[in-house]
């Protein structure tokens, strides 16, 4: 018996954080990859069901709009904001994090590409393979990036950034949803 798959009522994040909206996406994302881990054995046991094909959905909107619209806020709005509070200081170690992550999300959204085809195919209701070594390199690839981003890049910006500069992320990031 499979479990039920789907996993998309995550909790918005508070108010006027916009650090906190940050990590609360991280949440989202996190179970997102489960329920796209979790469509993987419901589809060898029940193939292309109207429950896969809803997920495949669900997840096609998620990863296209709230994790495309996560990185814009970090590449956009708080690593340039970052960069600039350290001005006039040795900021080469902040640089290297900042291109680092940015490369990170190039990396993410390559592998969600080749994935995205195939939900695109199931949604639409073919019988194609979900291959659990693809879904796992996506999931894998976010857990080791947001984890990155929790340990070391939002506390680094709750130390670093002012009242201003967070006011104008949460700005940015209202006006991009």
């Amino acid at each position: 018996m499979t479990t039920s798959i789907p996993g998309f009522s995550a909790p918005a994040a508070a108010t006027g954080s916009p650090l906190a909206m940050l990590s609360a996406c991280h949440h989202r994302i996190e179970a997102q990859c489960a329920t796209l881990r979790r469509l993987v054995p419901h589809l060898l046991a029940r193939g292309v069901d109207d429950e896969a094909r809803a997920v495949a959905n669900k997840l096609i909107a998620f990863f296209d709009t709230a994790v495309m619209q996560h990185h814009a806020d970090e590449e956009e709005h708080l690593f340039p904001a970052l960069i600039e509070s350290m001005a006039g200081s040795d900021a080469i170690c902040l640089r290297q994090m900042v291109d680092g992550l940015t490369a990170d999300h190039r990396t993410l959204e390559a592998c969600w590409q080749h994935l995205r085809g195939v939900l695109e195919r199931i949604a639409a209701g073919e019988c194609v393979p979900l291959l659990a070594d693809a879904v796992e390199v996506l999931a894998a690839c976010h857990e080791r990036h947001m984890q990155h981003e929790e340990r070391e890049l939002l506390p680094m910006a709750a130390r670093l950034l002012s009242d201003e500069d967070l006011a104008r992320l949460e700005h940015a990031m209202r006006g991009r949803r």
